[in-house]
């Protein structure tokens, strides 16, 4: 049954004579204390908070002196008492809860500076169960939401960034906030409880493997407002999850203008993309346009791979995102600038690269730190009207899947390679997708066509095109691997990437055509491999 408001109108302006300070992110917190204290606030605090004013020489109440009940359980119980609470949830104007509060000995809290236990921190440190479990906070978020609830009379910090507007307001207005101000911090304090909660069950879920837990939320924190979405005319931010997984979100953006929409979409693509190539065993560069490669090679050196990749599609990389898999060099670097391009990111830069880029300071420069690990778990997330689809991340790996021969010719070691090679980069190509690749080199890409048989003409004729312009006799598609990333459900589409030149050909198999598919393939003597997995993406 909802409970039914007093209707008791909310203040405009609330005289700050009390606050509460209870962080467990320090940042700031001493001098927003002596500058509450300068103002003649009233300080009371708890734990590590306590410890820290007090160093500092200032005067604070430790709450177990209001509550007249020592802290408790390792620090579990000591702000879960009726005299934090009721100070923080009573209606001033309201005549019954002034009696309760004079009646009960509270004292009102007025202004509430408080943040949460490192849960996150904790849980992408890798801690463990019993470590983890100790980390969420309990009083943290019960007294954030008392006083976002009570809004009308208490000022509610969940963020050392609004410190400075709350001193400013202090400063302006003899020691009082405005309603407007509790009002933000309010909805900022709900969603800060809301998205650590989320973090928390989606732990809970992982950890206890349910797949499918009956309330899934995704909780996230603003790092950017952008000027624009996909398009000028919708509004975007970027928001982070928490989880550590290098890329776009964790990279230091070292020169360039703030990232747009479309460029953190495209580079999250190309650096997942480009991760799936091991720096141990060659160096990689993969180019999106659009969410999709143009591009994508190894090679004996970075350059090399660049020069390689860019080789495929010279003209779609115009204005792309260039990811790669190691350190970027100084001779990779002044080749990049030779064209147009919108965004690098690698896990390195080196001080010589970092000079060189400089000299076109638009390019928006990344170091990622480190590489996304393909294989890791996780979670992806698209909305829907009225919903959100959620799934674990498409983590499979071709090296980690039984290959099975279909054909009567086996592939060459040279074939299986590529093969492997262009299984790789079909898994980041929209479906329906079409891979040629020679020579740990992409050497056409068909992306999200209808129909499998348009994607691989369409990739066979940019392989043309590419030709043309390298002045080579013949497209690189002569002599390829070609993968699918599902299954042909008809023997059309191998006949056009026979047409196209491919030699071996690498697909999930499972269509109920299969037999007809395998029947054209030992027809054209092309060794075919089912690999059980496919990988849509849409």
């Amino acid at each position: 049954m909802a409970v039914t408001s007093k209707k008791i109108p909310a203040p405009d302006k609330v005289k700050v004579k009390t606050a509460l300070l209870s962080v467990s992110d320090k940042a700031g917190i001493v001098e927003l204390a002596r500058a509450l204290s300068e103002k003649g606030i009233r300080l009371l605090s708890t734990g590590g908070t306590h410890k820290a004013i007090t160093a500092a020489g200032l005067a604070v109440t430790d709450v177990s002196q209001v509550t007249g009940f020592p802290e408790i359980m390792d620090g579990r119980v000591k702000t879960l008492h009726p005299k934090v609470h009721g100070g923080l949830l009573a209606i001033r104007d309201d005549s019954a809860h002034q009696e309760a509060m004079k009646a009960h000995g509270i004292e009102g809290i007025d202004l509430a500076v408080i943040n949460l236990y490192p849960f996150e921190d904790v849980r992408a440190a890798g801690g463990d169960y019993p470590t983890t479990v100790e980390n969420i906070d309990i009083g943290g978020p019960a007294m954030i939401r008392a006083s976002a609830k009570n809004h009308a009379y208490v000022t509610i910090l969940t963020d050392p960034a609004d410190y400075p507007e709350l001193l400013e307001q202090l400063s302006a207005d003899a020691g009082q906030t405005s309603y407007a101000f509790r009002q933000r911090m309010a909805a900022k304090a709900y969603a800060r409880t809301a998205a650590y909660d989320a973090m928390i069950s989606n732990w809970f879920a992982e950890a206890l493997s349910i797949d499918t837990p009956r309330h899934r939320v995704i909780g996230g924190v603003l790092k950017e407002e952008m000027r624009y979405g996909e398009n000028p005319h919708q509004k975007a931010a970027f928001y982070v999850t928490g989880e550590k997984r290098p890329g776009v979100s964790t990279a230091m953006l070292l020169q360039g203008k703030q990232l747009s929409y479309n460029n953190i979409n495209d580079t999250d693509a190309a650096y997942e993309l480009v991760a799936e190539f091991l720096p141990e065993k060659a160096p990689a560069c993969a180019i999106i346009k659009h969410a999709n490669p143009c591009g994508v090679a190894t090679g004996p050196s970075l350059v090399e791979a660049y020069k390689r990749a860019l080789a495929c599609d010279s003209v779609s990389a115009f204005g792309g995102i260039i990811a790669f898999n190691s350190t970027l060099d100084a001779e990779t670097a002044e080749e990049i600038i030779k064209l147009f391009t919108e965004v690098i990111i690698a896990p390195g830069i080196t001080e010589e690269a970092k000079a060189i880029v400089a000299r076109k300071p638009n390019l928006r420069l990344l170091s990622a730190g480190d590489l996304p690990d393909p294989r890791a778990a996780g979670l992806t997330a698209k909305t829907v009207s009225g919903g959100l689809l959620v799934q674990s991340r498409d983590n499979g790996m071709v090296e980690d899947l039984e290959l099975k021969v279909v054909t009567k010719r086996a592939p060459t070691a040279q074939e299986l390679e590529d093969m492997k090679f262009a299984f790789k980069v079909g898994k980041h190509v929209k479906s329906n997708a079409v891979v040629y690749a020679k020579d740990g080199q992409t050497a056409g890409i068909g992306a999200g066509q209808m129909s499998r048989v348009d994607s691989a003409r369409i990739a066979a004729l940019k392989a043309e095109e590419a030709a043309k312009a390298l002045g080579l006799p013949t497209p690189m598609t002569r002599g390829s691997a070609v993968a699918s990333e599902a299954f042909l459900p008809f023997a059309d589409g191998l006949l056009s990437m026979i047409a196209a030149g491919a030699t071996a050909v690498i697909q999930p198999g499972g269509s109920m055509r299969d037999q007809e598919v395998i029947d054209a393939a030992n027809e054209h003597d092309v060794a075919m491999v089912f690999t059980g997995m496919r990988h849509f993406r849409h």
